[in-house]
């Protein structure tokens, strides 16, 4: 029974390997693997740059009120009228 299991085991393990030759082997696998590197770095970069411009945006906002802040607040060091 055992020699019968081991039989059918090499032959599912043989059918396996020529169904992955004929659907492209591992040429294609790694083409499909590079073509998804690449556009995950294409992402990668968009990404990185929308975060940049939107610091940008919001470091811009903090300045000004910033600015504003000091403007308002009187200076501790000078004489109340």
């Amino acid at each position: 029974m055992e020699a019968v299991t081991l039989i059918l085991a090499v032959v599912a393990l043989v059918i396996a390997i020529i169904a992955f030759q004929r659907t492209g082997g591992i040429g294609e696998l790694r083409q499909q693997v590079d073509n998804l590197s690449s556009k995950t770095e294409t992402v990668r970069e968009r990404t990185a740059n929308l975060l940049d411009r939107f610091e940008r945006l919001v470091r811009g906002r903090a300045k000004e009120s910033s600015d504003q802040e000091k403007e308002d607040q009187p200076d501790q060091y000078s004489k109340p009228e």
